[in-house]
């Protein structure tokens, strides 16, 4: 080990390789602290999302394995089948009990990584018992999401409890975004020290010499205006937004297609909704073909359920910005997402859930191809300014070294 590095733990459920979601920043920040030096552990489990299925070639309850020079031990947890409050807290709980009765060696520091919330607070509780310092890693705020998507006061309450306890407990905090740091030591009086380090783009641009070819190959015609969201099809995304306004634009005729990339546990529910000519839904595809698909695009989606503010950074806004395209954000106009965008200067916001917004304004990039194209070139400047990997290292590095410290 390197003079300086630490022995650091990750403990989350969601690893490589998982293609969506927070798994691409957990394994990037462990495999980047490990070409640094440090000596870098993994507790996780089996790959599932964002198909809510463990893929072949991952058998048994625990297997280990080295992912980009790391070594990773997984657990078998419980899948549930369906995706309710209570079926997720279960899953949680179930990775929470195995990961936590998992040998964790001697580390210096341990990261929790929350989602998922329950399991991380099992995590912080085994560290502290031991003595060892621990990070939480924040990618979503749970008590936000359950206000904003109309939990009970009783639901409310008690994750509110359990989610700064975990803060309360955890040596610091790193969340993704500013607005995230204000919102936990506004609304949940955290007083932990908080940190924010932003995610990166985990993506690259697909150098597509034949991009015409890859368009055929996905049955998008040469004068169709692709309006593409990648990425899990889930109740906060809404989704059903995106179906109406392309009966819209199968009634006007209009050359927009709108495509849905990716899995989750609204797929079926949105093939069944209004089938038309032009909507395509498309099953997740593997790593090449997924950047060529996005580069293929003429416009980028985010979609959010109407009254969403601060629950979360979409990680498709990095992946997006590494294109060159221009985003199309339909989104509460109060919520962090329409921020980041405005910020970047690489889109265009509508409403969320105003079907003849969103098409109207995917009718008006593409007639404009100069105006996508500034929009394209914004984004990507601000993701070489602000989204950088090794930016996001450097500042995790010294999240890490301030706990040990303490």
């Amino acid at each position: 080990m390197a003079e300086g590095a630490s022995r650091i733990l990750f403990v989350g459920i969601n690893y490589a390789p998982e293609p969506t979601g927070i798994a691409p920043y957990t394994a990037g920040m462990a495999s980047g602290l490990a070409r640094r030096g440090h000596d870098v552990r993994v507790v996780t489990g089996y790959p599932h999302y964002p198909w809510w299925e463990v893929p072949e070639g991952y058998a048994g309850r625990r297997m280990r394995e080295q992912v980009d020079g790391v070594p990773v031990e997984r657990r078998r947890h419980h899948l549930p089948g369906d995706h309710g409050t209570l079926r997720r807290a279960a899953m949680e709980v179930d990775f929470g009990v195995r990961s936590t009765f998992t040998r964790w060696g001697r580390p210096d520091v341990v990261v929790a990584v929350s989602p998922a919330m329950i399991a991380a607070r099992m995590t912080v509780a085994r560290a502290r018992a031991a003595r060892i310092p621990v990070v939480t890693w924040v990618q979503d705020i749970y008590t936000l999401g359950l206000v904003e998507t109309g939990g009970s006061a009783r639901q409310q309450g008690v994750v509110r409890a359990v989610e700064r306890g975990l803060l309360q407990a955890s040596t610091r905090a790193v969340v993704i975004h500013d607005r995230f740091r204000s919102r936990l030591v506004q609304d949940l009086a955290v007083t932990t020290p908080i940190d924010v380090v932003r995610n990166w783009s985990h993506v690259e641009g697909a150098d597509d010499p034949d991009r015409r070819a890859t368009r055929a190959s996905l049955g998008w015609a040469d004068d169709d205006v692709v309006v593409l969201h990648a990425g899990n099809m889930g109740a906060k995304q809404g989704l059903e937004n995106v179906v109406d306004a392309s009966r819209l634009a199968s009634d006007r005729r209009s050359r927009v297609r709108f495509v849905l990339l990716g899995g989750g546990n609204q797929a079926e529910s949105l093939r069944r909704r209004d089938p038309n000519d032009r909507l395509q839904i498309v099953d997740p595809l593997p790593d090449g073909e997924f950047e060529r698909a996005l580069g293929a695009a003429d416009v980028l989606l985010v979609n959010e359920l109407p009254g969403l503010t601060e629950m979360s950074v979409p990680s498709k806004l990095t992946t997006y910005y590494a294109t060159g395209l221009p985003v199309l954000a339909a989104v509460g106009p109060a919520s962090t997402t329409a921020l980041e965008v405005g910020l970047s200067g690489g889109g265009v916001v509508v409403p969320a859930g105003d079907p003849a917004a969103l098409l109207g304004a995917a009718e008006s990039l593409g007639s404009d191809p100069g105006r996508a194209a500034a929009l394209g070139a914004a984004g990507g400047e601000f993701r070489r300014r602000h989204l950088t990997e090794a930016a996001a290292l450097d500042a995790f590095e010294q999240t890490l070294s301030r706990a040990v410290g303490a």
